[in-house]
């Protein structure tokens, strides 16, 4: 099911990745596919270096990459075309976006992967990760390369080495996406300057506005529900209540916990809902707020302040129609799972966007919304997903996922 704007993007799109090794090529792919599936499109990665590891063996050489040596050349070409079957197989059984995340650094290997997609009826567009900056690429070697099982048992200049002279191979042969190859992006120094040439459509404008929005400056996220508030004592949904006495206790509790935070504090943002619940459980913490009507809870409509067994009692069907999928059903005059996740787009850019520490002080179904996201779970599991009150979640994104750790601040009895 997709959550595009209620709408389905009618053309099937095949993501090409192009670049050298170390410039951030997966990490631009992965991301990509999360936000996708986040919007229900399916949506999968076909990783060329996966498909060598498992069918040649993980320990392979520089050598192995030189396009000098005609067996090696052959070896990769097998699996570059095993993956891409792999992909056009997927395609048949109703795949929406695919992602082909190899190095395609030739014209001639772009040309043949484009032209076996476009006789399968599918749009292509390469999306080109360029890094001009040598920090970025040290960085990425030692955080990521030296950790795949290519350099297991290596020691770390070794690996180093063998690495740097594996990008010399691919240096020797790369071309640039020019532009009589199609539609491409060109991505310069994860998101420092994004090009985009002959991109039309919905789906891929959007994934153009992603992409200028990503980096990979290290930060943390966290995120808590508000205190607990007299609604959540009397079991009532809705409404705009403030704290309990537990819920004021833990406010306390929260701004102690982000004041112990020294390196990260003066650099947080802090972001609420305009409810008043999450304004009281940030106001103690010291910092300025930002207001986001985004992150509201969902709106219960003609079952606001009803207590959930009011609704059964009262409107059975409606309570009923919410048992059986969570996830779509509308509360009367109100919203669904799926319109707040909808309405979650320009947070989520937001949160890609920025580079400091952001505290989201927010409500369970937003913030299942916004975690389902950060953690690539799919929209089927929102509804489920555990946000426990007085429980802080801090994400740590890292280049292939996220980093997750919770801490319960326990209220101080009064």
């Amino acid at each position: 099911m997709s959550l595009l704007d209620g709408r389905r993007d009618p053309a099937r799109l095949a993501l090409v990745m192009v670049g050298l090794p170390a410039r951030g090529k997966t990490h631009m792919a992965r991301r990509l596919a999360r936000y996708l599936r986040w919007l229900g499109v399916s949506t999968r990665v076909f990783n060329v270096g996966n498909y060598r590891r498992e069918r040649l063996g993980s320990h392979q050489s520089h050598d192995f990459f030189d396009p000098d040596n005609p067996e090696g050349r052959e070896a990769r070409r097998e699996m570059a075309m095993a993956a891409l079957e792999d992909m056009l197989a997927w395609f048949a059984s109703g795949g929406e976006v695919g992602l082909y995340d190899a190095t395609n650094t030739t014209a001639g290997r772009r040309r043949l992967v484009a032209e076996r997609l476009r006789a399968h009826g599918l749009d292509v567009v390469f999306v080109e990760s360029v890094c001009e900056d040598e920090a970025v690429i040290a960085s990425n070697i030692r955080q990521t390369k030296l950790r795949m099982p290519d350099y297991a048992g290596v020691s770390e200049d070794e690996a180093v080495a063998d690495f740097r002279a594996r990008i010399a191979h691919y240096e020797r042969v790369y071309e640039p996406v020019d532009e009589s190859e199609g539609s491409y992006v060109r991505v310069v120094d994860v998101g420092r300057k994004v090009v985009a040439h002959r991109v039309q459509g919905y789906l891929p404008s959007r994934l153009v506005h992603f992409l200028m929005n990503l980096h990979v400056a290290p930060r943390s996220i966290w995120l808590t529900r508000h205190g607990e508030s007299t609604f959540n004592v009397e079991n009532r949904v809705g409404g705009d209540p403030g704290l309990s006495p537990a819920g004021e206790r833990f406010r306390e509790a929260l701004a102690a916990h982000v004041g112990g935070l020294e390196a990260s504090r003066k650099d947080m943002r802090v972001w609420t809902s305009t409810l008043r619940r999450t304004r009281e459980t940030a106001s103690a913490i010291g910092l300025p707020t930002e207001e986001w009507r985004s992150l509201d809870e969902i709106d219960a409509g003609a079952c606001d302040g009803m207590t959930y067994d009011e609704i059964r009692d009262q409107l059975p069907k409606e309570h009923a129609a919410r048992r059986e999928n969570k996830l779509t059903y509308r509360y009367p005059r109100g919203e669904s799972y799926v319109d707040v996740i909808r309405r979650l787009e320009p947070v989520i850019l937001e949160l890609e966007r920025e580079r400091r520490p952001v505290l989201v002080v927010a409500h369970q179904a937003v913030l299942r919304g916004l975690y389902a996201y950060l953690m690539d779970r799919p929209p089927k599991e929102v509804p489920y997903l555990p946000v426990p009150l007085h429980t802080v979640i801090r994400l740590t994104p890292i280049t292939y996922g996220c980093e997750e750790e919770r801490f319960t601040l326990a209220p101080a009895s009064p």
